[in-house]
């Protein structure tokens, strides 16, 4: 499926780990849910998409952070109690290693989670963990890219005051 040069199986493929990655920041035990939400909603637009693979990428997080927002909308209307899983027992289909890289991205995640505020831990990983430059961050976030660099800074030089790696000024 194709629409101006976009092509939507490898936007897909390319797009999935990072979209993840970002909705685990915001609302780990819905993630998946989430992004299955948003490449629903790609499918069913993508044919009036229009614009290259950078306004694609940008809109495809744009969606991202708009269902990431009604999730946490609803979830305070109809507050429910959470499934406990066992997220060490790997799947049949999928190689171990996968599983542990799985769940170390998600402890680190949640670690930086409880050691930062939410904005910075959110900008950290966008423009770390996930590669994304100041400008992409700035639109995802709704944040100017000012905004994006000194949280990123404070993000972190706090993380290296709690961990010990930087002497205090």
């Amino acid at each position: 499926m194709q629409a101006d040069g976009v092509d939507l199986d490898e936007r897909f493929q390319e797009l999935q780990p990072a979209l993840l990655g970002l909705l685990r920041v915001g609302h780990p035990e819905q993630a998946e849910d989430i992004a299955g939400e948003v490449w629903t909603e790609v499918v069913a637009s993508f044919p009036r998409f229009v614009g290259g693979n950078d306004e694609f990428r940008a809109w495809v997080f744009s969606l991202a952070r708009r269902r990431l927002i009604d999730t946490y909308r609803r979830s305070g209307r109809r507050p429910t109690d959470r499934l406990v899983e066992d997220r060490c027992m790997a799947a049949a289909d999928r190689p171990e290693d996968e599983t542990m890289v799985r769940i170390s991205l998600e402890a680190t995640v949640a670690r930086l989670r409880h050691l930062l505020p939410a904005d910075q831990a959110e900008v950290l990983l966008l423009r770390v963990v996930r590669g994304l430059s100041v400008d992409e961050v700035a639109r995802l976030t709704a944040k100017t890219p000012a905004n994006v660099r000194v949280l990123h800074h404070r993000a972190t030089h706090r993380l290296a005051d709690r961990m010990g790696h930087r002497e205090v000024d």
